[in-house]
């Protein structure tokens, strides 16, 4: 949530009720969306036989399946269609323009709706207190990420070794899963870092029970074929496991923790945007030349 975004509608409530409730929703850090009519170049003018120009739109999920919507763009039909794709982009973190017919039909643009994406950061939750953790860590703040280092053991799970961290727990993956399992959306990522299976087997089944959208997972070829057959032992598909990215990160030659860093963060944006990017997931041989 931006400071921004929360002046702009405190400074806007009391005059529309949808921008009170938007500056409600993101005093609690509560992700939402704000959808708003536009022409092409993004003036206030009213489109020809469609709804007004200035119609907001805010939508938001809540508990369980739930939508919250407020106010309208002027169509039934619009509104229908603009509440699945500003969810779609709210859970990307994603804000744009979009252009439909006057009812919300695909590929017409007589109509521009700007799709405003009020997220709270991705969250990253890394597994195991490790060497490569503190750079994982570093890096990832670089990029915004909320992260949450994750480990069993009391006396490496400090945040004297890692205090870059918005969260260091001392929990086993099934509980910190059962706590925020639930929130975990595409543009978050779970890093496992651990070669323990008592440990990063719970957390790779915890992380398939959630609908995260980058699950990497260290370790050699050999060390990671032994791990699939512990993990197809506890009920684990084969489709759940194409979801795994092991080894993680993009085949760039990383040697060093930062390097690998790099590698892991370079493949979560790469999975994220979808553009094609080699990963070591996707070779072969071994992962040093």
């Amino acid at each position: 949530m931006s400071e921004s975004a929360g002046g702009r509608a405190a400074e806007a409530g009391g005059t529309d009720p949808i921008f009170d409730r938007l500056a409600e929703l993101l005093a609690d850090e509560v992700p939402v969306a704000l959808a708003t009519v536009i022409d092409e170049a993004g003036d206030a003018i009213p489109a020809v036989g469609g709804p007004a120009a200035g119609r907001h739109l805010l939508v938001r999920r809540t508990s369980g399946d739930g939508v919250e919507v407020l106010g309208s763009l002027g169509d039934e039909g619009l509104d229908r269609v603009i509440t699945r794709d500003a969810l779609g982009e709210l859970s990307a973190g994603r804000s744009g323009v979009r252009h439909y017919g006057e009812h919300g039909e695909a590929r017409e643009e007589a109509v521009s709706v700007f799709v405003e994406s009020f997220a709270a950061p991705p969250q990253m939750l890394v597994f195991g207190a490790v060497d490569f953790t503190a750079a994982l860590v570093r890096v990832a703040k670089v990029l915004g990420y909320r992260v949450t280092v994750c480990d069993a053991r009391e006396v490496f799970a400090t945040t004297q070794r890692f205090p870059l961290a918005d969260e260091v727990v001392v929990r086993w993956p099934d509980r910190l899963f059962a706590e925020v399992g639930p929130e975990l959306r595409r543009r978050d990522a779970v890093c496992v870092l651990t070669h323990d299976v008592k440990f990063d087997v719970p957390a790779i089944i915890g992380a398939l029970a959630t609908t995260v959208g980058y699950i990497g997972v260290m370790g050699s070829r050999r060390t990671h074929d032994n791990r699939l057959e512990r993990l197809r032992e506890a009920g684990v598909t084969d489709e759940e496991l194409d979801r795994l990215r092991s080894p993680i990160g993009l085949d760039i030659g990383a040697r060093t923790p930062e390097e690998t860093a790099i590698s892991i963060v370079s493949e979560i944006i790469a999975l994220r945007t979808g553009r094609s990017a080699r990963g070591l997931s996707a070779t072969v041989g071994p992962i040093h030349g």
